[in-house]
């Protein structure tokens, strides 16, 4: 006769099986590990783009910039046109708002209330968050290419398309170092101090960074802006488009900010 009731080992034997989502695990650690950074980056993704606020960070304010940008001739000069110039580097303020500060806002507000506890209990783990926000980070930066793109080809954006390739690395690298720079103030920081000084950062990272305006070359701040992640990325995505070939220099930069901040972040994140 079968008994119907478990034995400690036989309850042990279940709960080994199953994963931190709730689904059996027919796979080793590393596939567990692979679909709980997919299922958070789904999440993150859904309420990324659900949230009108993050929209409109995320997108609204860069298409904006784009305009007043190109309709002003701010970047027009000699051989140069602005267009050429302001798409890049509207492209860089994107990263930023979607990787930046909209993922800085999030989780600092999450860890406020409590959800970042609640994930702190769970398998996931701080590398495991960074890696399922960057999956979403990505998903939107897919949309804000597509639509910030396609609007700069039908203003006359003429980029070089050798260069595409080059220019999708930079946006990886910048989405990856951004969303860990993004996440070590949210989780260092109190919510409020986050939010003002996320947005603080986007505004002048973007204006005098480097990202949406080249820094000129005359300037006693070329120096140090050079060695900024917004102008690694902007550079990058300028010299990518413009060129058809890789800042070598801009590369090697935005690459260094990734791996310090995501160091950073994992020793110092804090889930509560």
């Amino acid at each position: 006769m079968s008994s119907s009731v478990n034995t400690p080992h036989s309850t042990a034997s279940t709960a080994a099986a199953v994963s931190p989502l709730g689904s059996p695990s027919r796979h080793g650690n590393a596939s567990s590990l692979t679909r709980r950074v997919m299922a958070q980056g789904r999440y993150e993704s859904v309420t990324a783009i659900r949230n009108g606020e993050q929209l409109l960070i995320s997108l609204v304010l860069p298409l904006m910039a784009l305009f007043a940008v190109v309709w002003s001739g701010l970047m027009d000069s000699a051989g140069v046109r602005g267009v050429d110039v302001a798409v890049p580097g509207v492209l860089a303020l994107a990263v930023l708002s979607s990787a930046f500060t909209g993922q800085g806002i999030a989780t600092g507000f999450d860890r406020r209330y409590g959800v970042l506890a609640y994930l702190s209990t769970t398998p996931l783990g701080p590398a495991g968050l960074i890696l399922g926000k960057a999956c979403a980070v990505l998903a939107v930066l897919l949309l804000q290419v597509v639509v910030i793109g396609g609007i700069g080809l039908v203003l006359g954006w003429q980029p070089v398309w050798a260069g595409v390739p080059w220019a999708v690395l930079f946006l990886i690298l910048g989405a990856a170092s951004f969303t860990a720079l993004g996440l070590l103030i949210a989780g260092t920081a109190r919510p409020e101090a986050t939010l003002a000084l996320t947005n603080l950062l986007w505004v002048l990272l973007g204006a005098v960074g480097g990202a949406v305006f080249p820094v000129p070359a005359i300037s006693w701040f070329s120096g140090i802006a050079s060695f900024l992640p917004s102008a690694a990325l902007g550079d990058g995505l300028r010299f990518a488009f413009g060129t058809g070939t890789p800042d070598v220099g801009a590369l090697l930069v935005l690459a260094g900010w990734g791996l310090l901040a995501t160091v950073c972040a994992l020793k110092w994140f804090r889930w509560r």
